[in-house]
């Protein structure tokens, strides 16, 4: 008889959990997967998935604006919130039969329950069967954050805010990262009044200040409102169904939705996984080698209960590297330097590479090259939106550490320009690139 129930069992069925099951399973190991939620974790069904649908969806609110000076003429346009939920909702449910496809075809078993450690080799789920594995896999990634002040379970996170019934006339955003950003975009595009509240004095905290700050501009000329240094104080409901946000050193703030985007926090609680040994950090991140090991042998962690990167593709990467070390005989680790990015804000903002401040850290006086410019489809749009575009370069060796921008379709046009970061090329090979005209990629090889 063998001697443990399955070669690997891996608790969380995301994006690096899936990854992992998978290729592990191909490789010849009987793999069984835990889930207590939904197939395809944060990304597929209450993350970047849906969110970048809910981004496609808010543009058409100035697309059809901007129609008129293309030469179109519109009839009376409405928008229906639950349209756009429902279908949304719908194509989440189609990707998550493809996720649980992809297991069932690499005859990966599922267990549709919550699981936690009750061992170095064992797991007890939550129907009380208790199972052993020669390596556990923790992929459970990150939780929203809720704010510990009274009032607190009035407002809502990012996990249910794609599934809310209405479309709410006014919003309250806690936080300035990110997803705060993004759904600031999302919500004031789709005609809601949107309030963001941070608990610091900026945005984007961690990305290039010249491009956020650029963000910040555009977003206020839209009509979204910043408050800063606002610490909650309590929240509560009206007569009337609504919510009063009272902060400590501001004025209330009366609302119909209060979203939570204060951060996320790896997702361990409960797991009982310091009764078996493993390390964790003050925030409550698995402490990982660079095989993505825990401090005991047969625990590995992968994706964002980590804490190390929090991107879905990092996730996928660390799944792979962890199958393929483990079970696969080809070790290899995950490289952590110039990671693309991107917020999907309104307009977007991606980067890669060092930003400006971290670059004078290391190197003293970096070399800097900006494009500030008004994207075609703007001028005759008649908006006076602009585009800013940043290059990063080192003093001596001229190799461009960063890319930064801000600008339509900046997310797309990263992504291959993030090749050449990672390449390490030069300036001097971006200037000798011939420019490809018309279009706003261009101005990356344009700048003096």
């Amino acid at each position: 008889m063998a001697e443990f129930d399955y070669d690997l069992f891996v608790i969380g069925a995301g994006s690096g959990g899936v990854r992992a099951s998978r290729v592990a399973a191909a490789y010849g190991a009987k793999v069984a997967v835990a889930e207590e939620h939904r197939i395809g974790g944060t990304c597929v069904i209450r993350g970047c998935v849906p969110k970048k649908m809910l981004v496609y969806g808010s543009h058409f609110a100035e697309d059809l604006h901007d129609a008129a000076r293309y030469g179109w003429t519109l009839g009376e346009t409405s928008f229906d919130w639950k349209v756009l939920r429902d279908n949304v909702n719908a194509d989440v449910d189609r990707i998550e039969g493809l996720y649980t496809n992809t297991l069932d075809n690499n005859k990966v078993e599922i267990f549709h329950e919550r699981a936690t450690i009750s061992g170095t080799h064992e797991v007890t789920l939550a129907s009380g069967r208790k199972v052993t594995a020669r390596y556990i896999l923790i992929a459970t990634g990150a939780w929203p954050v809720v704010p510990d002040v009274p009032g607190a379970e009035l407002g809502i996170t990012s996990n249910e805010v794609f599934y809310i019934d209405d479309l709410p006339k006014r919003v309250v955003i806690a936080g300035a990262g990110y997803i705060a950003n993004e759904f600031a975009g999302i919500f004031h595009a789709l005609g809601s009044k949107v309030t963001v509240a941070n608990r610091s004095d900026q945005i984007l905290r961690g990305y290039d200040e010249q491009i956020r700050d650029r963000l910040f501009q555009i977003s206020t000329q839209k009509g979204i409102e910043f408050v800063f240094n606002a610490s909650f104080e309590k929240i509560e409901k009206q007569e009337d169904g609504s919510l009063c946000v009272q902060f400590k050193d501001h004025e209330r703030c009366d609302t119909d939705l209060l979203l939570y985007a204060i951060g996320r926090r790896p997702k361990t609680d409960g797991l009982g996984l310091e009764a078996v040994g493993v390390t964790m950090n003050d925030k409550g991140a698995i402490v990982v080698d660079e095989d993505n090991r825990s401090s005991v042998p047969s625990i590995y962690a992968v994706g964002d209960v980590t804490d190390r990167v929090q991107l879905t593709p990092v996730a996928i990467r660390e799944g792979q590297a962890f199958a393929d070390t483990v079970f696969g005989d080809k070790p290899h680790r995950v490289d952590y330097g110039a990671i693309p990015n991107a917020v999907f804000s309104n307009p977007p903002m991606a980067g890669v590479g060092l930003t400006e401040l971290q670059a004078r850290e290391q190197f003293g006086t970096p070399k800097i090259f900006t494009s500030d410019f008004r994207p075609m489809r703007n001028v005759l749009a008649g908006r006076n939106e602009r585009s800013l575009y940043k290059l990063v370069v080192h003093p001596d060796t001229d190799v461009v550490l960063g890319i930064h921008m801000i600008s339509p379709d900046a997310p797309e046009i990263l992504q291959a320009a993030a090749i050449a970061v990672k390449a390490g090329l030069t300036k001097a090979q971006f200037d000798q690139t011939v420019a490809l005209h018309p279009s706003m990629a261009e101005e990356l090889v344009l700048m003096k």
